[in-house]
């Protein structure tokens, strides 16, 4: 499961990324250190109008998916993360999977290890080499039948973790690699098969993780001190 992250980079920065439309994008986003379900977190998507060319945009998103037929909004809050197992089926998922897919930006994602007493410790799992975590989600949009308006929101892909990383949680988040940008965020029909093909989990090997602060657990906490690693003991 992916519940908490960190994501800090600027507009430009995921421009050099992303190769977003500036023009079409946002002027810039906040840093945030402890991206929790509800808030809104920047995504990037690809918008194909009938008589221009393809773009990718930056644009904010409220954590957890509002299916287009939901009633009210409070079922995003169970639809923060989308099993990759069952996602091409699942109503909730199924027509965002086929044409609205997205990357999410994060620097790293948190887990809580149990261990043997009652107090849960914080872990932050964060690339080795420090660089973009693109995790693979989904997009949707939603009308507010009260207000008429829009809402956009999302979820992230998770997969069964990795013995080394399953101590943690059993789940982790999906990645999508530079070279599959472009496939995943092309709303044109893909078989399953293919678009499961572009995911990696973001497994041991590829990411570090080491204890932080508890200061996390409470989503008003944000500061670059959470994904600072706890000194030795």
């Amino acid at each position: 499961m992916c519940g908490r992250y960190a994501t800090t980079l600027t507009a430009a920065a995921m421009n050099t990324e992303f190769e977003i439309d500036l023009a079409h994008s946002l002027a810039e986003v906040e840093p945030d250190y402890n991206m929790a379900p509800t808030k809104l977190a920047p995504i990037v998507v690809q918008r194909t109008p009938r008589d221009a060319d393809p773009y990718r945009e930056l644009m904010r998103a409220r954590w957890g998916l509002i299916p287009s037929w939901a009633k009210d909004p409070s079922i995003g809050s169970r639809m923060i993360n989308a099993r990759v197992e069952t996602v091409a089926e699942k109503p909730a998922f199924q027509k965002a999977f086929r044409k609205r897919r997205a990357l999410i930006p994060a620097d790293g994602y948190y887990e809580w290890y149990a261990g043997q007493g009652k107090s849960k410790q914080p872990f932050f799992m964060t690339p080795k080499d420090r660089s973009v975590l693109s995790m693979a989600g989904l997009y949707e949009f939603w009308k507010d039948p009260e207000t008429d308006e829009w809402v956009v929101s999302y979820t992230i892909l998770t997969t069964r973790a990795e013995d080394a990383l399953g101590y943690l949680h059993d789940r982790m988040p999906f990645i999508v690699e530079k070279d599959s940008y472009t496939q995943w965020l092309d709303p044109a029909p893909q078989p399953t098969e293919e678009l499961l093909g572009l995911l990696v989990p973001a497994a041991p090997g590829r990411l570090d993780a080491f204890p932080v602060s508890k200061a996390v657990g409470n989503y008003r906490n944000n500061g670059p001190e959470l994904i600072e690693p706890l000194p030795p003991e």
